[in-house]
């Protein structure tokens, strides 16, 4: 998922200041008066006289170019617009601090002695000002996006128990490790839906369990499933997405079934003993029952 340079957090910041705009701002007039050049007056023609062309090309050149005092307030900014750009530079900067510890922690390196409360105070400080609308769109598309590509690529290439036993490390410490640290980096946004352990745990399965070989690890004869892939998969089949059940959960479904039997899932209640397709509906059972 990462390739080439990643850009930096402030440009992407700057990036979703430009999506959400309600316009663009008209691209400038620009006139290179060098490509128009006048004809040579004829002989006949009286020297008193100006071309008319030539009149024309003095009015452009008087109206592109700015007077001295234009250029002066040009460069001057008012005491609003310097404040407006130390704000946005200050929250860049916040912005920058975030994203390098969460990814820090996603690499296994700690955080320095009270930089949890820094980080705290800056999340707070952002979510008050105009950035703290893009918070939650952040925090999905970049930081766990990219958090779940580094511990993704330890494992994708891995196949059949190597797999198993590697996925199972990857959870452990995803699960004891990562998770308490976003929850506790983004504190001050507990309470609001979808949380960062829902959106955490969402690109744990749709980034690393949905796009490893799993499926075909665990279909294996001689297959031996860790507890803590079972853990995973029974943690993940509890976290839904805002929608409700999409492709994503029923494909986690699928996997669920091949480790725990009888599994009530979506579609009714699924046994080791049935064929893949075999499924006793709950609602059946209901109605025969009475």
């Amino acid at each position: 998922m990462l390739q080439g340079a990643a850009p930096g957090p402030g440009t992407m910041l700057d990036g979703l200041r430009r999506r959400h705009a309600s316009r663009s701002s008209p691209r400038p007039l620009s006139l290179n008066f060098s490509t128009f050049s006048a004809p040579p007056p004829s002989p006949d023609m009286d020297s008193s006289s100006e071309h008319p062309i030539r009149r024309t090309l003095h009015r452009l050149k008087l109206m592109s170019s700015p007077s001295l005092s234009e250029l002066a307030k040009s460069e001057k900014s008012s005491p609003e617009d310097r404040g407006e750009k130390q704000k946005r530079a200050g929250a860049n900067a916040t912005w920058n601090s975030i994203h390098n510890a969460v990814i820090a922690v996603f690499q296994k390196k700690g955080l320095a002695d009270n930089e949890l409360y820094i980080l705290n105070e800056g999340v707070r400080h952002l979510l008050k000002t105009e950035l703290g609308s893009f918070f939650t769109e952040y925090l999905q598309n970049q930081l766990l996006t990219k958090g779940m590509v580094i511990l993704r690529d330890k494992i994708r290439f891995y196949e059949g128990q190597k797999l198993l036993d590697s996925l199972a490390e990857t959870w452990d410490f995803f699960f004891c490790d990562v998770l308490s640290m976003l929850q506790a980096i983004f504190h001050p946004v507990q309470g609001k839906d979808p949380s960062v352990r829902q959106l955490a745990l969402l690109h744990f399965r749709n980034t690393i369990v949905l796009s490893v070989k799993l499926e075909d690890a665990l279909s294996r004869p001689r297959a031996r499933v860790p507890p803590s892939v079972t853990q995973m998969l029974l943690i993940l089949q509890g976290v839904h997405d805002l929608h409700g059940v999409n492709e994503e959960y029923l494909r986690l479904e699928s996997l669920v079934q091949k480790v725990v039997s009888p599994y009530l899932g979506t579609h009714g209640l699924y046994s080791g003993d049935d064929d893949d397709e075999d499924h006793c509906s709950v609602m059946g059972e209901s109605e025969e029952a009475d």
